[in-house]
């Protein structure tokens, strides 16, 4: 688990001289409200796969779902290593994060049922999935489902910039 309160850095290299480094409370109310994220994997020769998806926020980590034999799957069996963004395209205003971490699939079917719930509050009712058999279920299929603790993070402020790196300590 990473612990509550990370470490937290302002980079002088990236930011203006009135900005400071942001709580992290302020990131994860960020990450909770965010609606799109994009997610980074690495495919089995090397090169990099971007998507976007849908994503919320529960205990202390970001989680995703996928169909089993979508790429981003497909690449997580050979490399679990991620980084989840989400922000505005924006240059002179709102905020950008970037998570990186390990995505560890999730199976415990109580857990999944509290996700489930999540994202049908974040998303409303077309997102609901029924568990079962370890994934959600849906008319779309089925779906595996990954969690993705903070390992370190990255805030980019806009106005004034600014980057705070956060870095996590493994218990």
């Amino acid at each position: 688990m990473a612990e509550t309160e990370p470490r937290a850095e302002l980079d002088a290299r990236y930011s203006e001289e009135s900005a400071t480094a942001a709580d992290w409370s302020e990131a994860v109310a960020r990450l909770r409200a965010a609606e799109l994220f994009w997610l980074s994997t690495v495919r089995p020769d090397g090169r990099p796969h971007v998507t976007p998806l849908l994503a919320v926020w529960l205990d202390g980590a970001l989680h995703f779902c996928t169909g089993a034999e979508e790429r981003k799957a497909r690449n997580l069996r050979e490399n679990p290593e991620v980084v989840l963004t989400t922000g505005t395209d924006a240059l002179r205003e709102g905020y950008d994060l970037v998570v990186e971490g390990e995505a560890v699939r999730l199976t415990d079917e109580e857990r999944l049922r509290a996700l489930a719930a999540a994202y049908t509050a974040k998303y409303g009712a077309e997102w609901t999935f029924e568990v079962r058999d370890g994934a959600f279920v849906a008319d779309a299929g089925v779906a595996l489902v990954f969690r993705v603790e903070p390992r370190t993070a990255f805030g980019f402020a806009k106005s004034p910039y600014g980057q705070t790196r956060w870095q996590f300590t493994r218990k």
